[in-house]
């Protein structure tokens, strides 16, 4: 029997093919010990039946996804956007997650105006902190692959993620996501800056080197170019050992295929390649 007692599929896995409670039951009956959620997902059903059913299978909540996407143009959509954060930290409380995952946000429409934007990453982020720190959830600043800078995240580097849990102090970390930071010169040096107390959360999948969409191609591990047990073995160098959580997003690929082939090859893959 393979040992995956640390392996998490982030549901994004698998999500074209089940629904949401028809993935929580396949990972519960392949032995999986834990998932991570969309908030697309969760509200397929509601939260409380998808909270009723992660409890009734004994499934631990590796993260919610996602909160963030801070930066605005106006007030009424700044204050939009921290009001959809709280409910975020709502579901990641009532899952009893591990962490919120928070892709900060892109500029907003039409702006170039990239330091306003971080600004406004800095302060959301506060701003969330000072209620997810009653409510007993860690926050997860995923840094993404500077390709997302402009739409997606201005928060681009392991350094720059670690820089805002500096200046904002305790109860917040980062979700160190292979993908987005393998490239790194600097990944080892920054990974034991974060050190056990600041990795969140340990993301991986593989990189394609003929990638075809920035976004929805990205590849099952051993398939691409990262050298996930080297990576891997920093990571665990600085004492982490929570979830090594699947997320792959994969719309001509492992989204066509059946979930539990998809899910049967994530546990040999992880074993292997990672």
């Amino acid at each position: 029997m393979p040992n995956i007692s640390q392996l998490s599929i982030n549901l994004a896995t698998i999500r074209e093919r089940c629904t949401i409670s028809q993935a929580l039951d396949l990972v519960a009956r392949l032995g999986i010990p834990a998932v991570s959620p969309w908030r697309d997902q969760i509200a397929q059903v509601g939260l409380k039946a998808t909270v009723k059913q992660v409890r009734e299978l004994g499934l631990r909540v590796s993260g919610v996804c996602r909160g963030g996407m801070f930066p605005a143009n106006t007030q009424l959509e700044w204050e939009a956007n921290l009001e959809g954060n709280l409910r975020a930290l709502e579901e990641a409380v009532e899952l009893n997650a591990d962490c919120l995952v928070l892709v900060t946000g892109g500029l907003p429409k039409g702006s170039r105006d990239l330091v306003k934007a971080r600004k406004q990453v800095e302060e959301g982020v506060s701003w969330l902190l000072e209620r997810s720190i009653p409510a007993g959830i860690q926050l997860a600043i995923e840094p993404l692959h500077p390709m997302y800078c402009a739409d997606r995240s201005v928060v681009n580097t392991l350094s720059q993620a670690l820089d805002l849990c500096d200046v904002l102090g305790d109860g917040v970390g980062v979700a160190c996501d292979v993908y987005h930071l393998w490239w790194d010169p600097d990944l080892q040096t920054q990974i034991a800056r974060a050190g056990q107390s600041r990795i969140s959360a340990y993301h991986i999948c593989d990189w394609l080197q003929n990638t075809r969409h920035m976004l929805l191609d990205r590849g099952m591990m051993g398939d691409g170019v990262i050298d996930l047990p080297l990576i891997r073995s920093w990571v665990e160098e600085t004492g982490y050992c929570g979830f090594h959580e699947v997320e792959i997003f994969s719309q001509d690929n492992w989204w066509k295929k059946e979930p539990e082939d998809v899910l049967r090859t994530c546990i040999e893959r992880y074993q292997k390649c990672s």
